[in-house]
């Protein structure tokens, strides 16, 4: 199709690009645009709608992102198949899924084992926190949050994870998707980001939604493909070495080291380093913090408690690099901190109490246990099932070899009452893997269910037990 008949309103405060993507979404949901159809090219169609070709790049990007269209080389955009469209939207654990039958029982990765939080303590410093006298909590407080949590923060990313920095480095927000606006905004705008494929779809969003360009870099089982990298021209690397998502792929020394030089190779260059769930770690060594390496103050390291404590307790922070820090305090010492006094103040006496290490400590147990259960009930299963990137934190992928399509296999499993994710839901490119990839999430699942759900996951799927491997 040579054109789109596309109103755009140029009054209007949404930007012209989320307007274009609103259309074309609109319009392929509709049937309007058929699976298949190819769409304009970005000049052809900037020419048509007279907007520049950025507006066409940043619509079309956001659409591969989410999966409604598709990018061939040297051929075009062309729409995706429309059942694969409403796939992939339901599948992925931080896409919402308002379709998803009722009482499915899910192996989410965002989960986590939520009948063994300290509730009677929290309550108790909760309590301590709310007394009367603390009148700290009537004021807004410093805006990269309050001194003694940072200070806490840097001691406990020292002792854990070898990042080195002082609480003055340490900014705290209300979340990744809080923290990853100001970021990209200390950055500057010309700057080109790369990230992970597959990798968080929230991370991707983010970046386009902040008129940003966005380039996606394939992963392999050293992590992020640093040789790919280099052939773009992009600035800023998002990568998750400790425990990649959703491959759960470790980086690499070697592959380490060469992003590292690459990051010290250009101007300007940084390396955002998302280790959302190092604390947990099954197999060899805790692995070191790509920051602990860095010698050129080039890492932005980024984390939450989402994992450790509970994903509703909306506290994130980063440790931007002296260099970032003078802008930092020149264009956002004027903002407030979006996290609530009482609740920074609540984690703030969690930690200084040795609370959370205790903590901490009791769920690396727990999680180790459900980990064991989980891989030696998948052994049963074996060689039509094969796990990998099960080295660390709270979900693996399930490599499954019976000849299904990952879709087939994921509709199998909801017919039986189970929901589970496919590895492509989080590729941005067209995937090209050998086998359906399945993620498995276990951190909220009760260690004593978790061989009867594999049993009947395996059984929806028509996989038999074979002889025991033990």
């Amino acid at each position: 199709m040579d054109a789109m008949m596309i109103a755009l309103d140029r009054e209007a405060t949404e930007p012209l690009y989320e307007q274009l993507y609103t259309a074309i979404k609109r319009e392929i949901l509709e049937g309007k645009i058929s699976m298949g159809d190819r769409l304009p090219s970005r000049r052809k169609l900037a020419e048509h709608l007279s907007v520049s070709r950025t507006t066409i790049e940043f619509a079309y990007d956001q659409l591969v992102a989410e999966g409604y269209i598709e990018s061939l080389p040297r051929k075009g955009y062309f729409v995706k198949d429309i059942e694969e469209l409403a796939l992939t939207e339901s599948t992925g654990p931080f896409l919402k899924n308002t379709n998803a039958p009722a009482g499915l029982e899910e192996f989410s990765p965002g989960k986590v084992d939520a009948d063994s939080f300290p509730f009677s303590m929290w309550r108790k410093i909760l309590k301590d926190v709310l007394d009367k006298n603390n009148t700290q909590l009537l004021e807004p407080g410093h805006p990269q949050g309050d001194p003694l949590l940072r200070n806490e923060i840097a001691g406990y990313l020292y002792q854990s994870r070898g990042v080195n920095c002082s609480p003055e480095q340490v900014i705290v927000g209300s979340g990744t998707e809080q923290l990853l606006p100001l970021l990209i905004r200390l950055i500057g705008p010309s700057a080109i980001f790369a990230f992970e494929d597959p990798g968080y779809p929230l991370t991707h969003t983010v970046f386009t939604h902040n008129d940003r360009r966005a380039i996606p870099v394939s992963v392999d089982s050293e992590g992020l493909l640093v040789e790919e990298l280099i052939a773009t021209d992009a600035d800023v690397a998002y990568v998750t070495p400790s425990h990649q998502f959703p491959t759960g792929a470790v980086m690499s020394a070697a592959r380490r080291t060469q992003l590292l030089k690459w990051a010290a190779a250009g101007e300007n260059r940084y390396i955002i380093e998302d280790d959302y769930d190092s604390e947990f770690r099954y197999i060899g060594r805790p692995i070191p913090s790509l920051q602990n390496m860095d010698s050129h103050n080039r890492v932005i390291y980024i984390s939450t408690f989402s994992k450790s404590l509970m994903p509703s307790l909306r506290i994130a922070y980063m440790v931007l690099p002296a260099p970032l820090m003078e802008d930092y305090w020149k264009t956002f010492l004027h903002y407030s901190s979006s996290v609530p006094r009482t609740d920074q103040q609540l984690v703030t006496r969690f930690m200084e109490n040795g609370h959370f290490m205790r903590h901490l400590n009791k769920m690396r147990i727990i999680y180790r246990k459900k980990w064991e259960v989980l891989t030696d009930t998948l052994q049963n299963y074996h060689p039509y099932v094969s796990v990998s990137g099960d080295q660390a934190g709270m979900h693996l992928v399930l490599n499954v070899k019976t000849g299904a399509p990952e879709k087939e296999l994921i509709a199998q499993a909801a017919e039986a009452g189970i929901r589970v994710s496919g590895l492509a839901a989080f590729h941005v490119k067209q995937s090209a893997n050998e086998s359906a990839k399945i993620v498995i999430g276990f951190g909220g699942l009760p260690e004593s269910e978790i061989p009867s759900r594999i049993d009947r996951l395996m059984a929806s799927w028509s996989i038999k037990k074979q002889a025991s491997r033990k």
